[in-house]
C-alpha cells in the first residue's frame, strides 16, 4: 500500500497554514508546517516531502527564496507558490525560480488538492527508473529482446545524449510515453523537471490555456494569471503526447516557439523566452494528415528531427512470455498475492493473438485475469474469455464505427446470444467510456470524473460495477 504524499506548507500566518493545512488532510495527505522562510529551506532539503506549497511573503527568507534556493537542491521537488499579490512579474520571477505553479490567496483546496496531485504524480514519473530488460521494485521496464526491439534500443541510445527534438511514432498502446521518459532520464536535462501533455485528453478549447498559460481575465472564467506547460518546461524536457490530435491554430503557434524559442501568455502581449527540449508522439499517420490538410507540413519538418519507431506487439511475438512475467509478477505484488501463475497453454494462446491495442491490451487482460484467478493459475479459457470481452473495442484507428458495433450487438440478440441488444450496448458504451477516461486520466478519478460529468461517488460505483476497479 503507497504511503500518503507528504506536503511542506510554509506560512508566517498560523491562520492561513491551518486553513491550507485541513484542505490538504480532506484530500489524504500528510502535511508539516514551518513559519518562516528559512525554516521552510531546511525542512525542505532535510525532511522526506513530496512536495512544498509556500506563501509569498514570509519573514526572513521570502517565498521567491524558498523557491529558487529548494529548485537548486531538489529541482524535481514540485513547489508551489500562493500569493495575493497581483504583480504579474511576481508569476514571471516565480516560475524563472523553479516553481511549478501559482495559486493566488485565498486559496481554494480544491483547486490546490488537483495541482499537487498532478504535480507529484509528474515529480514521481521524473524520478521512477525506466530501464531496459532488467526489473527492479518501483520501477517501470522497456521489455523485449526481440530484434524489433533491439532497434528501438539502439536509435534510444543514439539519440538520448543529444538535445535534438524527438518524434516517437507508434500504435496506441506500444509505449512512446516509456521512450519518452528514458529519453529524459537519459538525457541532458535529466536533472530538470519533466513535463507532459497528452494532447488528445484536454480538450481543444482548454488546450491552448494548458500550455500556453493565460493573463487574469482573457476569458470566462480566468480570475489570476496562471502560467502555461511550456513556462513550466523553462531549461527543461517537453513531452507532448498525440500531436496529431492538435488543430491547426495550436499547430502554428506551436511552431513559432520552436522557431523563436517565445510564447505568448493567452490574453496576454508579453513575448516570454522558454528554452525547451521537446519530444511528441503520435499513433497517427502524419504523412497522410499533411496530404489532406490536417496537420503543418513546416512543424511536421521541425519535429521530424530524430525519430524512434516503434514496432506493434504482432511484430515481436517472442516477446510475449516476458512481458507476461513482467506484468504478472507486478499485479501480484500490488494485489498482494503471493506468487502469480499462469498454465504455459494460456501463454501460448497469448502469443497468437494480433493485439490491436498492444502492450497496453495485454496489461489490461493480464490484470483483469490476475483479480480473477488470484492465487489460482490462469488457463487458457480465462483467457481466451477475457480476449473475447475486449475484442469489441479497438484502437482508435481500427475501431468500429458506432453503426457497425451496434448492428453486431443486434445480431448477437438475432442469434440468440444476448436476451437483448439495448442493455448490452448501453453496458459496453458505459463501460468503454468510463474505461477510456480512466486510462487517459492514468488512473486520476478527478480527472476522470471531470471529464465524463460525473461525482467522483458515481465513477467509483460505476467502476466497481464494470469491473474497472484495477484500473
Amino acid at each position: 500500500m503507497k504511503r500518503p504524499s507528504r506536503v511542506l506548507i510554509v506560512d508566517a500566518s498560523a491562520e492561513d497554514a491551518a486553513r491550507t493545512a485541513d484542505a490538504l488532510r480532506e484530500g489524504g495527505y500528510e502535511v508539516s508546517i514551518a513559519t518562516n522562510g528559512t525554516e521552510g529551506i531546511d525542512a525542505a532539503l532535510g525532511e522526506d516531502v513530496d512536495a512544498v506549497v509556500t506563501e509569498y511573503r514570509l519573514p526572513g527568507a521570502g517565498g521567491l527564496q524558498v523557491i529558487s534556493t529548494v529548485h537548486i537542491k531538489k529541482p524535481r521537488l514540485p513547489l508551489i507558490l500562493l500569493t495575493g499579490a497581483r504583480d504579474g512579474d511576481v508569476a514571471i520571477h516565480a516560475v524563472k525560480s523553479g516553481a511549478y505553479d501559482i495559486l493566488p490567496k485565498p486559496v481554494d483546496g480544491a483547486e490546490l488538492r488537483s495541482v499537487l496531485e498532478e504535480a507529484i504524480a509528474a515529480a514521481r514519473q521524473m524520478s521512477k527508473p525506466v530501464e531496459i530488460g532488467r526489473v527492479y521494485e518501483e520501477q517501470d521496464t522497456l521489455i523485449g529482446k526481440s530484434r524489433a526491439m533491439g532497434r528501438v534500443y539502439r536509435e534510444l541510445a543514439k539519440i538520448a545524449a543529444t538535445p535534438v527534438t524527438v518524434l516517437i511514432r507508434g500504435e496506441t498502446g506500444t509505449g512512446k510515453e516509456l521512450i519518452a521518459r528514458a529519453l529524459y532520464q537519459h538525457g541532458h536535462r535529466a536533472h530538470k523537471p519533466f513535463i507532459a501533455v497528452n494532447c488528445a485528453a484536454i480538450p481543444e478549447s482548454l488546450l491552448e490555456s494548458e500550455l500556453f498559460g493565460h493573463e487574469k481575465g482573457a476569458f470566462t472564467g480566468a480570475v489570476s494569471a496562471r502560467i502555461g506547460r511550456f513556462e513550466q518546461a523553462h531549461n527543461a524536457t517537453l513531452f507532448l503526447d498525440e500531436i496529431g490530435d492538435m488543430d491547426l491554430h495550436l499547430q502554428a503557434k506551436l511552431l513559432r516557439v520552436l522557431q523563436e524559442k517565445r510564447i505568448q501568455r493567452v490574453g496576454g502581449r508579453e513575448d516570454i523566452p522558454v528554452d525547451v527540449r521537446f519530444i511528441a508522439a503520435t499513433h497517427r499517420n502524419l504523412e497522410d494528415m499533411i496530404n489532406k490538410g490536417e496537420f503543418r507540413e513546416d512543424l511536421y519538418y521541425r519535429l521530424n528531427v530524430a525519430t524512434i519507431q516503434l514496432p506493434p506487439l504482432r511484430e515481436r511475438p517472442e516477446d510475449l512470455p516476458l512481458l507476461v512475467d513482467y506484468f504478472l509478477a507486478k499485479y501480484a505484488e500490488d494485489f498482494g498475492i503471493e506468487k502469480a501463475s499462469i498454465a504455459p497453454e494460456a501463454v501460448q494462446c497469448l502469443q497468437q493473438q494480433p493485439w490491436p491495442g498492444n502492450v497496453r491490451q495485454v496489461q489490461n487482460i493480464l490484470r483483469k485475469a490476475l483479480l480473477k484467478r488470484r492465487s489460482y493459475t490462469i488457463t487458457e479459457d480465462d483467457v481466451r474469455e477475457l480476449i473475447a470481452e475486449s475484442a469489441l473495442v479497438r484502437p482508435r484507428q481500427e475501431q468500429n464505427t458506432l453503426a457497425e458495433a451496434a448492428g453486431q450487438m443486434l445480431r448477437r440478440a438475432m442469434d440468440g446470444e444476448i436476451p437483448g441488444a439495448y442493455a448490452e450496448m448501453q453496458r459496453l458504451m458505459e463501460r468503454e467510456l468510463i474505461g477510456a477516461a480512466m486510462d487517459l486520466s492514468e488512473g486520476n478519478k478527478a480527472k476522470a470524473a471531470r471529464w465524463l460529468g460525473i461525482s467522483r461517488l458515481t465513477l467509483r460505483e460505476k467502476l466497481h460495477q464494470h469491473g474497472l476497479n484495477g484500473k
